[in-house]
């Protein structure tokens, strides 16, 4: 029996396994996080409907779709059934219309309990765009400190513990500066970098705050939505510091892990010729070539980012709390207690809807 949702009830179904049922390029764009792309047609295929339905006919096209799809029927009917023994199968498309009907019906025939979601992934976008545009449900705690002093590590680290940290530059797929996108492979498009981050704030709910690392409002090729950035900038100010020492150890540590990494550094500080001109580029060039990673990250921190973002490299009462990262585990500590003592207590609990979808 085929069961028709929207998307506020598609919330309320426990882990469901979400089907799209468009071509691989839609589904590339942007998709409800955690789907799996079943398509019906093919990126040239449904090119190929859509000039028919344009150019010839509605009927024409519709005949052209039933023959391209029947001899897929079988093999999409078993990836179905292989799917439904993991949980709720819910079926969408582009608007809830003709391929997810389609296939919802034939998996119906085949005795397959399935759900189809009213207005398709325009709807699940449409929940998303009026989520921000309205003022953020949260208190949002902002990590401050200048490049290498371990940011995004803290993320982690809290977020293992069970606060509410989110890791914008994972969810965009880049760090966020001009060696930001090494190794990290192709970037999410605006829509999905929106749909991540709407999963990310659902599943953290029940906090009244959430912890993130300061950004620029755009991050690689993705911007971070106006009433998000208003919040972070609205939000508790907290520096973050550490030795230089420690600071330049841990950028090549992160940054030579990279496949081709003196290759891409090499590449990137071209980007850096405009603000630090041509023979200071050479130098840290020629420091890289002869393998002298130490004084060239210090002298790459030194002479740019810390001149770039000014942030103090010691305790400043410019900021709500300051933290020394030098022992990890003992800023930690010292982080948590603030935030169960100091900002935990200043709010209830978030209104955002805690949404199920389970990552596949």
């Amino acid at each position: 029996m085929i069961k028709e949702i929207n998307v506020e009830e598609l919330q309320t179904l426990d882990k469901p396994i979400l089907i799209d049922v468009r071509s691989e390029g839609e589904y590339a764009e942007a998709t409800i996080p955690g789907a799996v792309n079943l398509p019906l047609f093919n990126n040239q295929e449904r090119a190929e409907i859509g000039t028919t339905y344009t150019q010839a006919s509605p009927g024409l096209a519709r005949e052209l779709g039933l023959s391209i799809i029947s001899p897929k029927l079988s093999g999409l009917v078993k990836q179905v059934e292989e799917l439904a023994k993991k949980g709720p199968l819910v079926l969408f498309c582009w608007r809830g219309g003709m391929r997810s009907k389609s296939l919802a019906t034939v998996a119906d025939l085949m005795g397959i309990p399935i759900y189809r979601l009213q207005g398709g992934y325009k709807a699940y976008r449409s929940q998303v765009v009026e989520f921000f545009q309205k003022k953020l449900p949260f208190q949002v705690v902002v990590l401050r400190g200048n490049t290498g002093v371990g940011k995004t590590e803290f993320l982690r680290r809290l977020r293992a513990e069970g606060y509410p940290a989110i890791d914008l530059e994972k969810l965009a797929n880049n760090r966020g500066s001009v060696f930001g996108a090494m190794g990290l492979g192709n970037p999410p498009s605006q829509k999905k970098f929106e749909g991540l981050l709407f999963e990310e704030l659902a599943t953290l709910g029940e906090f009244s705050y959430i912890i993130v690392e300061c950004e620029s409002k755009r991050i690689g090729r993705v911007t971070l939505p106006p009433s998000f950035f208003s919040a972070m900038q609205e939000g508790i100010q907290i520096l973050q510091y550490d030795s230089i020492k420690n600071r330049v150890q841990r950028l090549i540590n992160e940054y030579t892990s990279v496949p081709d990494a003196f290759q891409e550094i090499s590449v990137a500080l071209e980007r850096l010729i405009k603000t630090l001109g041509h023979v200071k580029v050479q130098e840290l060039r020629t420091l890289l070539e002869s393998n002298c990673l130490e004084e060239f990250t210090e002298q790459l921190l030194v002479d740019y980012y810390d001149k770039l973002y000014a942030y103090p490299n010691e305790p400043s009462s410019d900021y709500a709390f300051y933290i020394n990262y030098e022992e990890p585990v003992k800023a930690l500590r010292e982080l948590e207690c603030y935030l169960d003592e100091k900002v935990a207590q200043q709010g209830g609990k978030s209104s955002v809807s805690r949404v199920r979808y389970s990552a596949k």
